[in-house]
C-alpha cells in the first residue's frame, strides 16, 4: 500500500496534537505496518519527563502503530475502526534506556499475531538506524459499539 503522512493518521486514531506520535506509514498491508517518526526529540513531547523521554514509552509508540494499522484496516473495508485500550504488554525487552538523545528518526514494523471482532494482539519492534530499541507483544480490547 501507499506511504501515508501526518494527516492522514490523525484522521485514523484518536491521539491528536502532540501525542500523535507517527509521522509517515512507509508501507502496510493487511498484517504488518511499518512507520517512522521524529516525534522523540521534541522538547515539548507531552510523555517527556525530568528532561527525558524513557525508553518504556516506545511501548505507546507501538500501540499506536497498532491503533494506525486498525484504523487503515477499517478504512480499506469502508468503516472507521473502534477505539480500543491497552491492555497487556508482553516480553517487552527494551536495550536503551532513554530515546530523546537519539539523533536520528524511529521506525517501527508492527505484525498481527491475533485479530478478531473485539481485540487485537500485535508483535512490535521499534529501531534507531541499525539498532534495535524495543521490542514485544501488545493486546488491545475494543470498545463495544455506541
Amino acid at each position: 500500500m501507499t506511504r501515508i503522512g501526518r494527516t492522514e493518521i490523525l484522521s485514523l486514531i484518536p491521539h491528536q496534537g502532540g501525542m500523535c506520535l507517527w509521522d509517515e506509514v512507509l508501507a502496510w498491508d493487511t498484517q504488518t505496518i511499518a512507520a517512522r517518526a521524529d516525534s522523540h526529540r521534541d522538547l515539548a513531547h507531552p510523555l517527556r519527563s525530568r528532561d527525558q523521554l524513557r525508553a518504556v514509552h516506545l511501548c505507546e509508540y507501538g500501540a499506536q502503530a497498532m491503533a494506525i494499522h486498525g484504523g487503515l484496516l477499517a478504512k480499506a473495508a469502508g468503516g472507521r475502526c473502534r477505539p480500543g485500550m491497552l491492555v497487556a504488554l508482553r516480553a517487552v525487552d527494551l536495550h536503551v534506556i532513554r530515546i530523546d538523545d537519539l539523533p536520528g528518526e524511529l521506525t517501527c514494523t508492527a505484525a498481527v499475531l491475533t485479530s478478531g471482532e473485539n481485540s487485537w494482539q500485535y508483535a512490535f519492534t521499534i529501531a534507531h538506524e541499525a539498532q534495535l530499541l524495543a521490542e514485544g507483544r501488545a493486546a488491545v480490547v475494543l470498545h463495544d459499539p455506541a
